[in-house]
């Protein structure tokens, strides 16, 4: 909270005091009912894109071209810094901050993408190259490479709308990419139009045409916000932007070796063939991981201009911080524990083949959900108070983490083996996160809430485990009473505070 001056008449402290207090509310009102339009949206398109397209495309396509494809695609992810170089998240942050910046940096950093476009392509290819892609691999790699550049440059145009704190505008956008490719992959998959059998290009060509028309229109949003069309080619602005973005930069970078570094790892280090399917096992469960993990990243979306804003302003975090821990940490560990449990049951589901592998790797890997979910909160808020250094060192710890291990499991293990490395990386990034957080902030431990957390875990993976000694009901149904039992133990203990959400939608227009 501001410090109030001690000359200031008494009711006048009181007005400003209210007037604090008043603000901190509207923006814990704000977040909460937007996040709830944010997550609604999402659950009705993301759900359908994944278990509907992109499983869809797996299964037609095999384990091993997928596998192909996968490899290629967390391979382009490697130089993604190149394309960004921390500026969306520096972008996010600073406009929340400074909303009267956007006019002023918009045209330039458009500018600037480009030739980090142009720099990422050339050196993508390049390093292609030497790591031995050839022909098909390298088309593949070119196309995919130019829809990393095409997702670059929305979530920067992105970073502007939820900057300025529209985030009932952002929510819309946030969908609006996934929307357009699965009108046009319905069309191929099950449209009828070629008798031809469905190729894994048709799948990236999809996702090039849906992010042109999804930044096209993001383009439109920012410009009627900024009002300014020119490009800009501005030397000593790139310069400046490069410099204040650049440990940004150097996070995202050690970020995206460590969480996209596997199914790489697993190509090189396993013989061609047997990469490829090992890669096409991983991704089976990956994909999972990765689809849930978006519902958790859109807490990231809203809570990097919430904390950047509420910290400028030097207002209380606390209560937001807690808010979205609970929400985060409630539903990831209900749907690690019962994945783990039913992890057969899940990929029996979805997938045709390797069913008993992708079942292991998926029981392993589901658990980083927990410590996602975790850090967008924890790491989000290091972010926005600016504790870039710390965060670039526990990435960095992170990535020797995963890199040793994958050397050291990979050979044995195979796809298993880089689950197992993916887990211990996120978990001690999430870990790490919590102590500079307690450092940086001074947060005195909640017992109350860490006693409520234990119990919740206890009661759940107990719940869970004992549903499957009841055969007579199916695991669905099981799965559906487990969660009904671990929500109501988390409402019983206040993990989620259920008059608190209620109270804040219905106050949100006063």
């Amino acid at each position: 909270m501001k410090e109030i001056s001690l000359n200031l008449p008494q009711r006048y402290k009181i007005d400003i005091i209210l007037d604090v207090n008043s603000h901190i509310i509207f923006m814990q009102r704000k977040f909460i009912t937007n996040l709830g339009l944010l997550i609604l949206l999402n659950l009705l398109i993301k759900p359908f894109w994944v278990f509907g397209i992109d499983r869809t495309v797996q299964n037609i396509v095999g384990a091993e071209n997928f596998g192909f494809y996968f490899t290629i695609f967390n391979f382009s992810f490697l130089f993604n810094i190149l394309l960004d170089m921390g500026i969306t998240n520096f972008n996010n942050r600073n406009i929340a901050q400074n909303s009267q910046l956007l006019t002023k940096h918009f045209s330039g950093i458009i500018s600037l993408k480009l030739i980090l476009g142009f720099v990422y392509f050339l050196m993508t290819i390049g390093v292609g190259l030497l790591w031995g892609y050839h022909s098909k691999q390298l088309y593949l790699l070119m196309l995919v490479g130019f829809n990393q550049f095409l997702l670059s440059l929305l979530l920067y145009l992105r970073s502007n709308i939820s900057g300025l704190l529209l985030f009932r505008t952002e929510s819309f956008m946030s969908v609006l990419d996934r929307s357009l490719m699965i009108i046009i992959m319905s069309v191929l998959l099950w449209g009828g139009i070629t008798q031809k059998p469905f190729r894994i290009e048709w799948f990236v060509y999809a996702q090039t045409t849906a992010y042109v028309l999804a930044v096209v229109t993001a383009y439109i949003v920012v410009i009627l916000k900024s009002k300014s069309l020119k490009i800009s080619w501005n030397y000593p602005f790139f310069l400046m932007i490069l410099r204040k973005s650049l440990p940004f930069a150097l996070l995202t970078l050690l970020m995206t070796f460590y969480n996209r570094i596997d199914s790489v790892m697993i190509g090189k280090l396993l013989p061609p063939g047997q990469g490829a399917i090992q890669a096409g096992i991983y991704a089976h469960a990956y994909r999972i991981l990765e689809a849930t993990n978006q519902i958790a990243f859109l807490f990231a979306v809203l809570l990097l201009p919430s904390f950047s804003h509420l910290i400028k302003e030097k207002q209380k975090i606390t209560h937001i911080i807690k808010i979205s821990f609970s929400l985060l940490f409630v539903s990831t560990t209900l749907l690690a524990v019962n994945s783990f449990f039913y992890s057969f049951d899940f990929m029996d589901l979805l997938y045709d083949d390797y069913l008993n592998q992708s079942a292991s790797v998926y029981s392993v890997i589901i658990f980083g959900v927990i410590a996602m979910g975790s850090s967008y909160v924890f790491g989000t808020l290091l972010t926005a108070n600016g504790n870039l250094k710390e965060l670039n060192i526990i990435a960095a710890i992170s990535l020797v983490i995963s890199l040793s291990l994958n050397i050291i499991l990979v050979p044995r293990y195979q796809a298993l083996g880089s689950a197992i490395a993916n887990l211990f990386a996120l978990s001690f990034s999430t870990i790490a996160q919590l102590f500079v957080v307690h450092h940086s902030f001074g947060f005195s431990v909640d017992t109350k809430f860490l006693r409520a957390i234990i119990v919740f875990v206890v009661i759940t993976v107990l719940t869970v485990y004992a549903s499957t000694y009841v055969d007579s009901i199916h695991w669905v149904w099981k799965i559906m009473i487990n969660v009904m039992i671990s929500l109501a133990v988390a409402m019983l203990f206040k993990l989620l505070n259920v008059k608190e959400f209620i109270s804040a939608v219905k106050d949100r227009d006063n």
